[in-house]
């Protein structure tokens, strides 16, 4: 797959666009899935695999790329579906970076690159239910691609402690909390739930939203009632990736609007790359903090906090 990692400066200029590159992949049959090509490190053919007694089911093994043991799930069987049955020597490894954490995703093929628009990407159809491994749902070529919820993929795989430490948040931000609300933005059901419980933790309310697009309506509303965000809330926490709009437009938008451009605005964002410092400042965001650690995130909220009040 020499070639699938195009040069970085090529894709910071997709951000505030809108635009997205998405890597398309076979699991077990016809069916089509991508993922963002920011998260994706290398694609290569499954080199040897050494199983660990005891570990997830999922986990087909690690195996040792460029000198680092990367743990391999097997992406068909972490979604429900049969695992992939023929000899991993034959299929492909996709090497990935989630909440600063790298593994690999075995897929039986790998076909190609496209450029997309967000607005292209939608929600998973209503009536999909509750244990679905989507967050999102596209077309190429007249054929339905469907994107995994990864974040609900590790989260089963290898739990990561969602509790706030001891110490954190003292009694007297809390009692300044309980009259603060935090808007938040993500459109996978897990990452909306983690951010949600450590919030609640501090002693802010929450609004939730599942998108970009949701919260600029959102946003634009509260604005034409004449009421300014930045009055509303204490700030406002945003995943980077959604259907319809993404984070980083959601923020060019928000700065654009002198109605309400004051409003603190955080990335928080499984895409881990050294970039998105600049990403971050070229759309205007105050902050950008990886998931999901629960006390860097309590921490921002106690500084917010600290200084506004």
């Amino acid at each position: 797959m020499a070639g699938v990692m195009d040069s970085v400066n090529q894709r910071t200029q997709l951000v505030g666009q809108n635009r997205l590159e998405l890597l398309l992949f076979r699991l077990n049959g016809a069916q089509l899935y991508g993922i963002n090509v920011f998260k994706v490190r290398e694609v290569l053919q499954c080199p040897d695999l050494t199983v660990l007694p005891k570990s997830h089911p999922v986990v087909r093994g690690v195996a040792n790329i460029r000198g680092a043991t990367i743990p391999i799930l097997d992406l068909s069987m972490a979604t429900g579906l049969p695992g992939l049955q023929e000899e991993t020597r034959k299929s492909f490894v996709i090497i990935t970076e989630y909440n600063t954490k790298t593994q690999g995703f075995l897929v039986h093929s790998v076909e190609r690159i496209v450029n997309m628009n967000w607005e292209e990407i939608h929600p998973p159809p209503k009536g999909t239910g509750r244990d679905h491994y989507l967050t999102a749902v596209t077309r190429v070529d007249n054929r339905m691609v469907e994107i995994i919820d990864v974040e609900k993929v590790l989260a089963e795989v290898a739990p990561s402690s969602e509790s706030v430490s001891v110490g954190v948040v003292d009694a007297d931000v809390q009692d300044k909390a309980v009259l603060l609300r935090v808007l938040t933005v993500d459109d996978s059901s897990v990452a909306r739930k983690q951010v949600s419980r450590c919030l609640q933790t501090v002693g802010v309310e929450v609004v939730a939203l599942n998108d970009g697009r949701q919260a600029l309506d959102y946003l634009r509303k509260l604005v034409d009632e004449g009421k300014r965000p930045e009055d509303e809330f204490l700030m406002m926490i945003s995943d980077i990736e959604m259907p319809e709009m993404d984070g980083y437009t959601l923020t060019a938008e928000i700065r654009s609007d002198p109605r309400m451009q004051k409003l603190h605005i955080v990335l928080h964002t499984s895409l881990s790359g050294v970039f998105n410092q600049a990403m971050v400042k070229k759309v205007g965001a105050d902050d950008f903090l990886a998931k999901f650690k629960p006390d860097d995130l309590a921490k921002r909220v106690v500084d917010r906090i600290k200084a506004t009040h």
